[in-house]
């Protein structure tokens, strides 16, 4: 150990469409929305996160509120860039630390379709954020870890991703992606549906927030559940009056507006399941199928792709952190995990 090594530090980030997630020192310390508010006359920045997602669909037209990732990937590279800055100030330890970090090593997930210009738009952002030492790891990989799968076994095991801006999913054997398939249907489809929804059978226009509570406490992707939720009242304006009113939903209306988005990723999982080499093949019919990302919680979702794929389907414990718990592992074993692109 060198004699500086206390000056540096270790964090692992789930870089999301919808959420970032931080670990350091084995510890969730950042989870918040990844979206950005700015001053539109100045370009400055003035709120990252959970303070940033509150004046979402509420600001002024002197206040503008951005989320820096579209489908998995950065689309605004200075929105990005300053959201983990600012990210990384809030973790408390460092807080507490009279000295900046002198180095920064980041282990970072991406999605499994990334283009080798979007790689390199993380690891800028990355960069440029104080990292001097930048790891990636795609999605699926860190879930699996995340999950407690031994990766590096001759075995294959399929992990499905669901999270805010894509759907991965792929089969691993030996440390690697034999197969994926990546759409673009995930987390934010399933909240445009649900405002679509609303718009044209209720005649109520909500905003993405709204929707997103609604795909919260009443989402399904089945009318059949065991344990279904009670219906919720939804507020928002009334497409004819333009006055505000408020509307009863209940699960089978939303699964029934879900039914189109899930049926693509069902087909997602076919075709990568077709893909696969017969002997990984058998090995997934005996181990079943691993959801992960917060869409694996929409209910009943794991029940439809059992029924669709006649393969049993497991939901992560924690599926929400299951890859952010899986990035933290691979920091933590850089040397034992070859996959790791540097």
């Amino acid at each position: 150990m060198g004699f500086f090594d206390f000056m540096n530090e270790d964090i692992a980030i789930d870089l999301g469409t919808a959420n970032t997630l931080i670990i350091h020192n084995d510890k969730v310390v950042v989870d918040e929305p990844s979206i950005v508010a700015i001053e539109t006359r100045t370009g400055k920045v003035i709120a990252v996160g959970t303070k940033a997602q509150q004046m979402h669909g509420k600001a002024h037209k002197g206040i503008e509120t951005t989320r820096p990732l579209k489908d998995g990937v950065i689309a605004d590279f200075d929105a990005a860039e300053h959201m983990i800055r600012e990210f990384i100030k809030k973790i408390p330890s460092l807080k507490k630390r009279i000295f900046a970090p002198a180095g920064l090593r980041m282990v970072i997930c991406i999605p499994s379709g990334i283009t080798e210009v979007e790689k390199r738009a993380v690891r800028d952002s990355a960069e440029h954020s104080g990292a001097k030492e930048v790891y990636l790891i795609h999605e699926p990989m860190a879930a699996a870890i995340g999950i407690g799968i031994d990766v590096q076994e001759p075995k294959g095991n399929m992990i499905i991703d669901i999270g805010g801006g894509t759907t991965e999913i792929a089969v691993l054997a030996l440390g690697g992606i034999v197969c994926d398939k990546s759409v673009k249907v995930a987390g934010d489809i399933f909240t445009s549906d649900i405002k679509f929804y609303m718009r044209t059978h209720h005649n109520l226009v909500v905003g993405e927030r709204s929707a997103e509570t609604i795909k919260i406490e009443v989402g399904a992707a089945t009318e059949n559940l065991d344990n279904p939720p009670e219906d919720w009242p939804v507020q928002g304006r009334d497409l004819t009056t333009g006055k505000p009113k408020q509307v009863i939903v209940s699960h089978k209306e939303i699964s029934v507006a879900l039914d189109s988005s899930i049926s693509s990723i069902e087909d997602a999982i076919m075709q990568a399941l077709a893909m696969t080499p017969p002997e990984l093949a058998a090995d997934i019919y005996n181990t079943g199928i691993y959801l992960a990302g917060g869409g694996s919680m929409l209910r009943g979702l794991d029940q439809r792709i059992a029924k669709k794929t006649d393969l049993p389907v497991f939901i992560a414990e924690d599926p929400l952190r299951a890859v952010v718990r899986g990035t933290g592992i691979a920091l933590k074993n850089v040397d034992r995990y070859p996959f790791l692109m540097r």
